[in-house]
Parts: C-alpha cells; sequence; structure tokens
C-alpha cells in the first residue's frame, strides 16, 4: 500500500480531515483494494470520533453522508479489523449522542446491516467474541428506537443467537453483559417474550440471579432489568410463578436489603421490585405473593428505607406492589343502588335504569365476578405488526365529523299548538302596562355593591305558600305569585284575583306561623340559655359600615385564637327531643345543638331577647337575603323522598365568605404513600381494626353508640349525602356515599354532620367510594367545614379544612353493574384529616358549599319583596312540577317600559332574550352560587345592571333539578338519569324541567324572539379556573384533521366574542381552557340541543372550578362563594358589552370601539388552531399517582398543545369603565 494515498493530516483543517478519510473509505468500497488500507482509515476515524465532538456531531448531522458510508463498509467489507473499527465508531457516536443519533443510525437503515452482521458472524465456530460484544453493544443501543426493530430481529433468527451466546457462556461476564442487554431490548415486544421464554430464557437469568455480593453487581443489574422486561409477558410470569421465583425474589430482595448497608446498591433492589411488579399483574402471582408473606416483607422493608430519601424509589415501588396485591375487598353494603328508594310514574326501556329495574333481586350487585382480566386477556401469539400506529396523530373518536349533523337546523319538535300551553310564561310579550304605575317617586333602596351588608348572607329564596300546592300539575302549572305591579287586564283579572287571595291568606298564615314558632321557641325549647343568646347575637347584630368584609362587629381581630368553651352544668333532659314540637304540622327540626355554653366575646351583646324572632331583620344599608325563619317554612313545603325532618344549621344560619384568604393546599411529600401504608396495616395488624358501624341509612333500627370518645354522623337533611360510616381505628373513619336514586353509582358530593369530637385530636376520615379516576383533592383543594360554635361566635362561615389530603385508587372493588359491564374496576377514596377546635361542638362536611333548593326558593322570595316594582319588571313563576312534586321556579327580569306609550313598549316588547340555566347536576353547587351572583346583579340598583335590564329580558331557570339537589344526589335526577343528557328528546314523565325548559326555548323560536345568549352553568371537578364550552362547527372540524374540509367552511366566529370580554373582565375567567368542539357524546347535552336544534349560535355551558385558579387575580387560591358570586356579576358585564358590540347604532360609542368585536374575532385566525380542545382532566399526572397496572381500564390522557389565541385588551375598553360605558346609550 502506499502511504502517499493518504491525505496529510496536518495540512488539513479537523473538517477537512474527517470528510477526506469518509471519501477515502467511500472510494475504498467501490475499489477492490487492499484490507489494510481499510483498516488504517477507519482506526484514524475512530481516533477522531473518540477525541472530538465536534467531528461526531458532523458525522451525525443532517444532510452528512458518513453515516451512509460507514454502514456500506460495514456490509461489504469482509475485514474482522476493519469491522471492529467501524463498530467502535458507530459505539462512540450513539453513546455520546442520546438518542438523536440512535434514530439518525435508524434511519440510515443501520438495524438492518447489524442483524444481518449478527447472522453472519454466528456462522463462525467459535464466533469472535469481541464481535459479538461489539454487535450486542450497538445494538442494544439501537433497538429501542427501532419501532419495527422486535420484528426484524425474529426474522432474522436473531433471538435465538443471543440466547445461545448466554446459555454457553454463563461465565463469561463480558460476552454476556450486551447479550442481556439486547435480550431486554428484544422482550419489549410481546411475540418475542413469550418466544424466548418458551426457549428457557426465564430459567436462565435465575442462574444469574442470586444473593447479595459485592462481585458482578454490573451484570446483576442488567439480570434483573431482563427479567422485569420478561415477566410483563403473562406467560412469562405464569411460568415464574409455576417454578415459585416469586418466594426466590422476595428472598433475594430481604437478603440484599440486609446487606446493602450503604444503599449502594439501590438500582439491584430496585431491579428485584420491578421483576416482582411484573409478575404481579397477573392473578397467580398476587396470589403466590400473598402466599409467600409478601405483604408483610416489603411492608417492613419499605418502613425501614423511609429515613433514607435516596430510598424513595424503593418505597414507592413496594408500595405500588402491595397496593397490587391487597385482596380486593366489597363494599360493606347490602346493595350498590341507593339507600332510599323512588316509585317511577315510568320505567325506562332501555338504558342503565331499565337494567336496574330488571336486575332479579337474587343478585349481589356489590361483589364482582372477577377481580381483573388476566384469564381473558391471553397471550397474543399473533400480534398486530402495526408498531409506528402510535407514532400517528391523535384522533379522537369522540369529535362529531358529520357536517349534516354538525350544521345547525331548527327544529319546532312540538306544533304551534302544543306550544301555546307556554304563552302565559310570557306576559311580557303582550301586556300593554296600561294599568300600571310606571312613575317612581321613592325608589326602594336595593343596592348589591359586592359587599355582604347583612350579618348572614345565604343563597335562598321561599317556596310557594303550601296554599297553592294544590293547584301544581305535571307540565306547565299556574303562576306562583303577582305580576310585578298592579292589576292586569280584564280578561286576567280572575286568575290573578284569585292569586292575590292567595298570596294574602299564606301571607297571614306565614306571619301566624312565624309567630307562633317564636312563642314556641321562647317556651318550650329548652336550650341553654347562653347558646340562646349567642344565637341572637349572629342574627341580630348590626354592622359598622366600616367593616366592609362582612363579619360581625366586636369579633376579636386575632382570629387564629381559639375560643375558650364554657362548660355547661345545667342539666339538660330535653335536648335529645329538642325540636320536636316546635312546629304545627309537618315537623321540621334543627339538628341537635352542643349543650356548651359559649364564651361571649362582648358582653354587652347578650342584652337581645331571647328567641330568635328578629332573626331577619333588615339593615338600614340594604336587605339581608337569609332569613332563618322563612328557611324552616320552606323547608316545611319541601318535598324528599326520605322524608327529612330535621335542618341543617349551616343551611338555617346561613354562610358568608371568610374575611381572609384560603391558598391551594401545598400537598405534603409522600403523603400518598404514608396513607396507602396505613391501609396496608389494616392487612397485616388486623387486630388492632376495630370495623365498627357507627352510622347506617340501610339500617333502620340502627342505635348510636354511646360511649364518649366515638364521633356521632347525620346527614338526614336537604341535600345531605353520607350512607355508612365504619370506625377503623380510634381516631379514623371510613365513609361511604349513597348513590343517585334509581341509580348504582355517582358517589362524589357529600354533605354530613359530625359531633362528639374531642378538640385538638387528630381525625382521618375515608371516602371510600369514590368514582372518577382523579380529582382536585390531588392538586390542592380541600373539603368545606362549617363549625355552629363559630357560627355562635359570629362567624357563620364554611371554612377549607383538612390536611394530609390525597385521592387515590383503592382495595375496594367496583362491580361490574356499576361499571357498565367493566370488571377489575376499584373505587377511589378521598382521605383528609381535621383537628376539631372546639369540645362536643357540631360541625359540617360538604364537597362544595352546600346550596339547597329551600335555600334558593328563600333567595327568590327575598329577591321579590325587596324589588322595586316600578323600576324592575320581577315574575316568578313555576315552570312546572318536579316529580317528588316540588315546583320548579322559572325567574323573568328585565327593566319596566319607561311608560305605557307605544313606542315604549314596542321597544320593551323587542328586547333580545337571555336565558340562563344552572343546577341541573345536584353536586355542582357552585353554579347557584354563580346563579345568585347573577340573580343579585340583575336585581340591584347599579346602573350598569339598569342598563342590562333595558337591554334585555332574561327568562332564567335557577335550579333545572330540584329533586336531585333535594336528596342529595350527585349527578342525576329521581329518574336515575343524567338530565344534562336528555335535551334531544325528554320524556315529560321522567324530565319534566327539561322537556318544559326545552319547550320555552322552542316557543320563543316560534315567535321569532330567539335568545341571543344561552348560558347553562356548571362546576367542574377536575379542572381550575372559570371557562366556557361552546359550539362550532369550523373548530370541530378543524379537528378532525381535515384542514380542507375546515378550510371551506364559512361561519360566523360571533360566538368567541363573549367568552373573549369574559376573560377580559372577569378575574377567574380563563379562556385558554375554553372549547368550542363538538363532541358526540355531548349532542343530547343542553348547550349542544340549544345550538343545533333551537338556533341559538351563542349557546353556552360555563363551567366553574371546585378547587381555585392558577391564572390572574386569584392564581393560588381556593375559590369561595365571593368570587362565584362576583363571577356571576361578571357574566352580567359581559353580556351588556356584548350588547353594545352588537347593536352599535343603539348606541353612541366611539368609532375605534365599535371595532372591538372584530380585534376579538380576528385574533384567532393568527393561530394555528382555532380553539383549544380541552380533555376532562388538565392537571398533569400526579407524580405520587400509582396505577394498578394489572386491572385498571382507566384511558390515558392524552395532552394536546394549547394555543396562545387570547386577545389583548383594546386601549378604548381599558378607558371605558363599567360606569361610563352604561353612559353611552341613548336617552
Amino acid at each position: 500500500m502506499s502511504k502517499l494515498k493518504v491525505i496529510s493530516e496536518k495540512s488539513l483543517t479537523n473538517s477537512s480531515r474527517i470528510v477526506g478519510l469518509l471519501a477515502q473509505l467511500e472510494k475504498i468500497n467501490t475499489e477492490s483494494t487492499e484490507s489494510e488500507t481499510a483498516r488504517y482509515v477507519t482506526s484514524k476515524i475512530l481516533h477522531l470520533v473518540q477525541s472530538q465532538e465536534k467531528t461526531r456531531r458532523e458525522m451525525t448531522a443532517k444532510g452528512s453522508t458518513g453515516m451512509e458510508v460507514l454502514l456500506s463498509t460495514l456490509e461489504n467489507m469482509k475485514d474482522l479489523q476493519t469491522t471492529l473499527n467501524i463498530l467502535s465508531i458507530l459505539v462512540e457516536l450513539v453513546s455520546a449522542g442520546g438518542g438523536r443519533r440512535s434514530s439518525f443510525l435508524v434511519a440510515k437503515g443501520g438495524s438492518q446491516i447489524l442483524l444481518q452482521l449478527l447472522m453472519n458472524a454466528s456462522k463462525e465456530s467459535p464466533p469472535n467474541e469481541e464481535l459479538m460484544v461489539q454487535i450486542h453493544s450497538i445494538l442494544a443501543k439501537i433497538g429501542p428506537k427501532d419501532k419495527k426493530f422486535g420484528v426484524k430481529a425474529r426474522i432474522n433468527g436473531a433471538l435465538n443467537i443471543t440466547l445461545s451466546l448466554v446459555k454457553q457462556n454463563l461465565q463469561n461476564h463480558h460476552l454476556i453483559l450486551p447479550c442481556l442487554q439486547l435480550l431486554r431490548v428484544y422482550s419489549a415486544n410481546s411475540v418475542n417474550s413469550v418466544s424466548l421464554g418458551k426457549n428457557g430464557v426465564v430459567e436462565l437469568l435465575f442462574k444469574i440471579i442470586g444473593p447479595f455480593s459485592k462481585k458482578n453487581s454490573g451484570l446483576m443489574k442488567v439480570a434483573l432489568d431482563t427479567l422485569a422486561a420478561l415477566l410483563k409477558s403473562k406467560t412469562n410470569a405464569r411460568r415464574a410463578v409455576d417454578r415459585g421465583y416469586v418466594q426466590v425474589l422476595l428472598t433475594v430482595y430481604v437478603d440484599w436489603h440486609r446487606h446493602d448497608n450503604r444503599h449502594r446498591n439501590m438500582l439491584i433492589r430496585k431491579g428485584i421490585l420491578q421483576s416482582l411488579k411484573s409478575v404481579t399483574n397477573i392473578k397467580l402471582g398476587r396470589k403466590a405473593f400473598i402466599d409467600a408473606n409478601g405483604m408483610k416483607i416489603l411492608y417492613n422493608t419499605s418502613q425501614e428505607c423511609l429515613a433514607v430519601r435516596t430510598l424513595d424509589p424503593l418505597v414507592n415501588t413496594s408500595s405500588l406492589i402491595m397496593r397490587k396485591c391487597f385482596p380486593k375487598n366489597r363494599l360493606p353494603l347490602p346493595t350498590i343502588k341507593s339507600s332510599f328508594h323512588f316509585q317511577l310514574p315510568v320505567i325506562p326501556v332501555t338504558g342503565p335504569v331499565a337494567q336496574l329495574y330488571s336486575l332479579p333481586p337474587e343478585v349481589d350487585d356489590v361483589v364482582d365476578e372477577s377481580d381483573d382480566n388476566d384469564d381473558i386477556d391471553l397471550e397474543a401469539e399473533n400480534e398486530t405488526e402495526n408498531e409506528d400506529d402510535l407514532d400517528q396523530n391523535f384522533k379522537n373518536d369522540d369529535i362529531e365529523t358529520d357536517i349534516n349533523k354538525l350544521k345547525p337546523q331548527q327544529e319546532p319538535g312540538r306544533t304551534i299548538e302544543e306550544l301555546k300551553m307556554y304563552e302565559h310564561l310570557f306576559p311580557e310579550l303582550v301586556d300593554d302596562f296600561q294599568d300600571y304605575d310606571l312613575i317612581s317617586k321613592e325608589p326602594k333602596p336595593f343596592v348589591f355593591e359586592g359587599k355582604v351588608r347583612g350579618p348572614i348572607v345565604v343563597p335562598t329564596a321561599g317556596e310557594e305558600p303550601s296554599g297553592n300546592s294544590g293547584n301544581l300539575r305535571k307540565g306547565v302549572v299556574m303562576k306562583e305569585n303577582v305580576s310585578p305591579k298592579g292589576d292586569e287586564d280584564a280578561k286576567k283579572s280572575t286568575l290573578m284575583d284569585l292569586a292575590k287571595e292567595d298570596t294574602k291568606d299564606n301571607d297571614k298564615t306565614l306571619q301566624q306561623q312565624l309567630s307562633d314558632q317564636n312563642r314556641t321557641i321562647s317556651s318550650v325549647q329548652g336550650l341553654n340559655n347562653d347558646i340562646v343568646k349567642a344565637l341572637d347575637r349572629i342574627t341580630l347584630q348590626t354592622i359598622p359600615s366600616q367593616t366592609s368584609l362582612g363579619f360581625a362587629a366586636g369579633i376579636k381581630k386575632d382570629y387564629s385564637l381559639p375560643l375558650t368553651v364554657l362548660t355547661c352544668t345545667k342539666a339538660c333532659p330535653h335536648v335529645s327531643t329538642c325540636g320536636s314540637v316546635l312546629f304545627e304540622g309537618r315537623t321540621v327540626q334543627l339538628g341537635k345543638l352542643c349543650c356548651t355554653g359559649v364564651e361571649t366575646e362582648d358582653d354587652e351583646d347578650t342584652e337581645s331577647n331571647s328567641s330568635v324572632e328578629q332573626a331577619s331583620v333588615e339593615m338600614p344599608d340594604g336587605p339581608t337575603l337569609h332569613d332563618s325563619d322563612l328557611y324552616v317554612e320552606i323547608v316545611k313545603n319541601t318535598k324528599s323522598v326520605p322524608e327529612y325532618s330535621e335542618v341543617a344549621y349551616p343551611d338555617y344560619f346561613g354562610h358568608i365568605p371568610p374575611p381572609f384568604k384560603e391558598p391551594i393546599l401545598e400537598r405534603p411529600y409522600g403523603v400518598q404513600r404514608t396513607k396507602i401504608a396505613q391501609d396496608i396495616e389494616r392487612l397485616i395488624h388486623q387486630s388492632d381494626i376495630v370495623d365498627r358501624v357507627v352510622y347506617d341509612l340501610d339500617n333502620p333500627n340502627y342505635t348510636i353508640p354511646e360511649e364518649g370518645d366515638i364521633l356521632k354522623f347525620n346527614s338526614k337533611f336537604e341535600s345531605g349525602n353520607l350512607r355508612k360510616v365504619v370506625q377503623i381505628r380510634k381516631n379514623e373513619y371510613d365513609l361511604i356515599l349513597n348513590s343517585d336514586i334509581n341509580s348504582n353509582h355517582y358517589h362524589q358530593w357529600f354533605y354530613f354532620e359530625v359531633s362528639g369530637m374531642r378538640p385538638g385530636v387528630a381525625y382521618r376520615f375515608n371516602i371510600i367510594n369514590c368514582e372518577k379516576s382523579n380529582s382536585q383533592f390531588n392538586y390542592g383543594m380541600q373539603p368545606l367545614m362549617y363549625s355552629v360554635q363559630e357560627a355562635l361566635n359570629a362567624r357563620p362561615w364554611w371554612i377549607r379544612v383538612g390536611t394530609d389530603i390525597c385521592y387515590y385508587k383503592n382495595h375496594f372493588s367496583r362491580s361490574s353493574v356499576a361499571a357498565g359491564g367493566q370488571k377489575g374496576k376499584s373505587y377511589y377514596t378521598i382521605t383528609f384529616t381535621v383537628s376539631f377546635p372546639h369540645k362536643d361542638d357540631v360541625c359540617y362536611f360538604a364537597y362544595h358549599y352546600p346550596y339547597t333548593y329551600s335555600t334558593l326558593q328563600m333567595h327568590l322570595q327575598k329577591l321579590e319583596s325587596a324589588h322595586n316594582p316600578q323600576q324592575i319588571y320581577f315574575r316568578k313563576d313555576v315552570l312546572c312540577e318536579t316529580l317528588s312534586g316540588n315546583s320548579c321556579p322559572l325567574v323573568t327580569i328585565t327593566a319596566m317600559p319607561e311608560s305605557n306609550y307605544y313606542e315604549h313598549i314596542c321597544q320593551f316588547r323587542n328586547r333580545p332574550y337571555v336565558f340562563l340555566s344552572a343546577r341541573v347536576h345536584p353536586g355542582e353547587t357552585n353554579a347557584s352560587w354563580v346563579m345568585k351572583g347573577t340573580l343579585e346583579y340583575l336585581m340591584s340598583n347599579n346602573p350598569t345592571a339598569q342598563s342590562l335590564r333595558e337591554s334585555y329580558i332574561f327568562k332564567i331557570v335557577p335550579m333545572l333539578n330540584p329533586d336531585g339537589v333535594i336528596n342529595g344526589n350527585h349527578r342525576c335526577s329521581l329518574s336515575g338519569e343524567d338530565l344534562n343528557r336528555q335535551w334531544q328528546s325528554p320524556n315529560p314523565d321522567l324530565h319534566p324541567t327539561i322537556y318544559h325548559a326545552k319547550g320555552l326555548l322552542q316557543y320563543l323560536a316560534a315567535v321569532k324572539h330567539l335568545p341571543l345568549v344561552y348560558c347553562d352553568y356548571h362546576g367542574h371537578s377536575r379542572k381550575k379556573n372559570v371557562f366556557m364550552y361552546g359550539c362550532s362547527i369550523k373548530e370541530t372540524v378543524w379537528h378532525t384533521n381535515d384542514s380542507a374540509t375546515s378550510c371551506d367552511i364559512v361561519e360566523d366566529m360571533g360566538y368567541r366574542t363573549l367568552p373573549k370580554i369574559l376573560s377580559h373582565i372577569a378575574p377567574a375567567f380563563c379562556m385558554n381552557s375554553c372549547s368550542f368542539v363538538v363532541e358526540k357524546s355531548k349532542e343530547s347535552t343542553a348547550r349542544v340541543v340549544v345550538w343545533r336544534e333551537i338556533g341559538v349560535q351563542r349557546s353556552y355551558t360555563m363551567e366553574s372550578t371546585l378547587c381555585g385558579c392558577d391564572q390572574g387575580k386569584y392564581k393560588g387560591l381556593q375559590i369561595g362563594t365571593r368570587e362565584l358570586e362576583e363571577m356571576g356579576a361578571k357574566f352580567c358585564v359581559g353580556l351588556l358589552r356584548l350588547k353594545r358590540l352588537t347593536s352599535p347604532l343603539e348606541y353612541n360609542l366611539p368609532s375605534s370601539l365599535l371595532e372591538f368585536e372584530n380585534d376579538l374575532i380576528e385574533s384567532n385566525c393568527k393561530v394555528t388552531s382555532p380553539t383549544t380542545y380541552v380533555l376532562d382532566e388538565d392537571e398533569p399526572r400526579f407524580l405520587e399517582e400509582v396505577d394498578y397496572s394489572a386491572e385498571s381500564n382507566d384511558e390515558l390522557d392524552i395532552e394536546l398543545a394549547e394555543n396562545a389565541g387570547d386577545y389583548e385588551s383594546s386601549a378604548q375598553e381599558e378607558v371605558l369603565s363599567d360606569c361610563e360605558l352604561s353612559r353611552t346609550y341613548l336617552p
């Protein structure tokens, strides 16, 4: 060979050197050159690659041909040394460059060439050891980057070559180490894993795995990793169980745990646990683990590891294995159906309710036939080779793709004659106001400025007087109260006179009842004097104007100091029957009140009368919306399935927002695994478990335990939900929630009473039958607590409480009957720990701020009695009667016409409608608080509110599911169905509120008064902030990846305007969480049906978080009623701005402001995606979240990129305040 052919290194730069060497190597490939030259050139390239990162980058850069030259030489050159040099170069390239360079090598065809080289090398006898080491090393690195690698290896016969090498060279650690690494890569393919298992690979690996040794730890680690990968195959796992290897793994693990004192071999210990994790994915493996005392072994070893933070991976993996192997238990219930039964007037033909009614009585619907799908899901020997499907773009099958279905098509549904039944609910369209006094000389002061002026503010309103109940019928019924002012036309006089007489009589009756009640309370209710005085104080105190946060005067400034409780020394034999004879007729009683005196915080306050008769005294600066006596009266007329006779104290006293912020809770490190460890102790130390039932709705003969140290529970009041309580340890209780009536699932909402507590003791509560796969309890949300002692001390508010909160899958098995036929599902646990501040207090816990049906009725009644009828047109009608006979209120709010002149009446009748609804899902109580904010704002004297009333007629159904709310359901009505999935074809007998609410909308469409906006208020349990869902054809089609079709669609983008306005003016609102995609699963929701069938373009669902906000002014804070009510008010302000933008000629606005809507709309055109498609959950996967890989069928959450389509606020909009804007309309 002539060395002159080799270019001088010194005369060239590094770049030129490698280029030259590669060019020379390429020339060698094409010519029949001596092998010595190839050896020399490849050795020089190897030297450069080993010493210079720049060279490595250059060889794998885009457009470089270096890799092709090397692979071509490797394929064609038969010289051993040259081959070894090239393999060494490739190892250097992929070792230093991470995944990108491995992928680059795969893309150039490296996998196939190297597998072929392995085949050729194996034919030599004996094969060259160094060559085998190099080939296996590089294949082990690039294999994971090749999606078809498992298939290629099997087709080339590489599996058996590698396995044979290991069998024949067990003592040659240098050779078998890369072989084991490659076996692990092979095993990622399930068919390969089964094939290797049949050829004895599992048994082979247990010859390498052994007890603690300081030698060959690297080989042990790789062998364990390979074993863990192989045991993911159920066939291999069964093989390992049959040969007793579960016991072997546990023994080996204990040995390494005991001897690895300095924790230098944590990866080996984790490898053993990973193998146990794989083998316990099958039922046989879990049984073998239990039989080998695995629970106790892993529990003890993991507890010993807790002190060392670096051993957390061992603790977490041990925890996962133990949770998975914990024997599945059935819920301790006689049936998973609700404790309460309501006979439906009509039984559905199909669906879950029909299945529930058709279930034979002898069927045990609590237990499941199987706890996983192991035996059904046998190993798939015939693998689907379509592995690169995983790389395809995500396609959501739930998105509607049929353009014809997406296009709104107004369908009357009912004939004009049928719709005439709704005429009487729209008197504003026919009334000529001739008999009204429309000149208001002395308007009543009614100001809601966002500040609480009264001692208690609760969302509430008056039930219709009991005298009207006889007139209620299924369907639309006669009006409940008198029209806003004066007499109706002559043709209506008879009806109205009757209504007036009824109202007068009922008012008289109400006053008599209140009077009788107060006398009875004074004379009969033998409550401790101190408590009665404190009760008077909370309801009667006048609040100084300077206390803008709305709490009573005289409270100590340091709220953190505990209150001193005076022990009651008086005999109280009457307490057990407290309230039992309070009222004539139907009995309603308050829950038990603790018999302890409360230390007075201001002695002067105790001089008030010792009765509750003045509880509803109005403050001079505004009406109080809560009236305890009125609430009790309304409860007497509320019909519940269990026939509740008690009133919960929070609903009686009312709630005001606390005067402090409540930040989102920071989760302590390791709290979930600590709770799981305590659960596992139940199995290991069974003698420590009390297992005593302390509350049971299913057992009518149940007696409350008399022991003083046992908590007492109650949920027998409106909206209450707690079915059973089992004491587990001295201060730990398992709580089971009741299913929705006529259903066997939907457990999430809870509201219950606790008493008999000791202060300073940490009580743990576990709600063990939740169903959702994740919850905001994992992301900083706390449950709510209301203390009666605190309320008596002038602090009547719900507060966020609880520590060590987490939400995780438990060992209670869900029946396939309740899981839609799916087997292997588990329930979830909400766990939290609470310390009570007062001895023998009565406290209440709730999922979210309760808002009962009776509260709504009281609220509406107070609003009606306080409004100025000369200024505000307010009607409270009854839309229909619910299944259990409760009235569903319908509210109409607008401004009275300026006069009864023709022009003013025409303007009045031609105001566009806004239709609002809420609380179709009973557990979403935040929706009612938002609605409360909307109603209060609409009824206020705020100039903007007056302008809003003059702009729109509001038709509001504030509670679409009264029965569900009253009976403590989470999602359904008494029909056992989700009413927000019945809008396409509501049944008048089973879904009357939906049938008639839809009828109202159909009537408006028929008389050419289509609402400008429809919005249904909801709550969201798994996302933060407030946001909207709307409907758009274009944006839905865009998400089907059919961009051509999407471009052809022309659509008015006005549906985006209101959400964008709200994101600008409402601190809690987040535009990024909004979505305008129409899903198939939502086709029968209010939002989609009102958009598609009624033709309302701006049809929305507004979702409010149950947790808090992660953006804006309230970032990092849990949401409270103040923020929710503010959102309801801001929604109204947004509607006014929408009016000005959509009707610019009606207002003298600057021309620049008239372009505001266009600016809002056009901002979406600047992004790739016109919307963000948001799944149910937007939180990151929780770090501690542990999945049961064997039995979990939960769908994977797929994260989609969010766009940045928010608009910048226009300067003009910032300049004009709400009040200034309200003055821009024409007189």
